[in-house]
Order: C-alpha cells, then structure tokens, then sequence
C-alpha cells in the first residue's frame, strides 16, 4: 500500500509548511508527496518556500512531485516581458521579492518556468487550477490549468479519475464534491494549510484530510 500527499497553495507560508510535511513523514515511512503550485507570493517567506521545494525530500523512500501555479507563471512572465510586473507586484509579488532581497535568482525563475503542469496517475488527476474535459486530458491548455476557476458545486468525469486541485480559496477545510477536490483552504488569508491524502491502490477521493493552522 501506498499514498499520495497533495499539498495546496503555500504562498509563501514558510512555518505552515514545515509542520505539514513533518506530519506528513510521520503517517508513512515512505510515499509521493505532490504539490499543486502557488508557493510565492503574500506570505513572508517565498523564498524559503522555494528553497525548501526546490531542494527535494531528504528522507530516502520518498518523492516529490511540483506543480507550477498562476503565481509562479506571474513571476516569470514579470521577469521575462511576458506578464505586467506591476500586475504581479499588486498580487503579492513585491512582498516576494522582498524575500529574495529584491532580486529573483536567474535559477528559481528558469526552476519555475520549467514546472510541469499536471500528474495524472492511475487513479487522479493533480494540477493548480482546473482542466476542461472537453479536450483531450493530454491536450489541455495551460491557461485551463494555472487559471481555471469551478464553480463550488461542480463535478465531472474527468477522464474516469478523480481531480485533485486548490487555486481557489475555500474557507475553513478542503472540499470534496463529486469526482473532485479543492485542496486551497486559504493559508495566506489566516485560515490553514491543507493536504488531501490518497491510497495509491484505492480509485476515488482522498481517505483523509491533514490541516495546519496558519500562524497568523
């Protein structure tokens, strides 16, 4: 038996995470942590958020998967001419920078420009935002992806896999309706982190639910 951790919208919360991911160590000797993207922006620590990401696991038995969201699509487009600096700032990308010393490392900004956009294994579907299931699963557009908002009530086929998402703040817990799940419960908006967690052998919804308060 095996699981899968899918841990929503960090933005910047450097502590939260911490906590998340040492009990999230604690439940398996082992498993696929995924994450489905926005780690900049708002919150105090992007930076330490990155390095933390961007450095792996340190326990052997474990792999993790990073997805890249809006806001790091945001940051690069910022740097690159491709997306309105000022537009990224007014979204939490000044306190970003100011994380980083007022200068975005050339490494983190290649680092993120080259995330992957979604995982699909046998049972589910990860991605930041959303996807369009009148397209092919393998040809969806990357907006659909980082920028897709659901309806609160809304479900679909998928494909046959159950789509796990955050991107959109739900307050209180993540949400299950149907063949999905909205792992964005508003950490950076003083409500808590969240990871839905997935029995690899099992098709459907996650079998649990871990919460880390936000520390203000």
């Amino acid at each position: 038996m095996g699981f899968t951790f899918a841990i929503g919208d960090i933005h910047g919360c450097l502590r939260e995470l911490e906590v998340m991911l040492a009990r999230v160590e604690d439940l398996a000797p082992a498993g696929h942590v995924v994450f489905v993207g926005d780690y900049i922006d708002r919150g105090p620590d992007s930076k330490g958020v990155i390095d933390l990401v961007m450095a792996g696991p340190k326990r052997q038995g474990w792999r993790w998967t990073a997805l890249k969201g809006n806001h790091e699509d945001m940051m690069v487009g910022a740097h690159h001419g491709g997306f309105d600096a000022d537009v990224w700032k007014e979204n939490g990308g000044q306190r970003a920078l100011q994380s980083f010393g007022g200068h975005v490392p050339d490494q983190v900004l290649r680092w993120c420009a080259e995330l992957p956009l979604i995982h699909v294994d046998e049972h589910r579907i990860f991605v930041h935002a959303g996807v369009d299931e009148t397209m092919p699963l393998y040809g969806q557009r990357e907006r659909d992806l980082i920028w897709k908002r659901f309806p609160a009530d809304y479900t679909a086929d998928f494909w046959g896999h159950h789509l796990c998402h955050g991107h959109t703040p739900v307050p209180g817990n993540p949400r299950t309706v149907g063949n999905r799940t909205n792992i964005d419960s508003g950490c950076v908006f003083g409500d808590a982190l969240s990871c839905a967690v997935f029995d690899d052998d099992k098709p459907g919804g996650p079998v649990r639910f871990l919460r880390v308060p936000a520390r203000s």
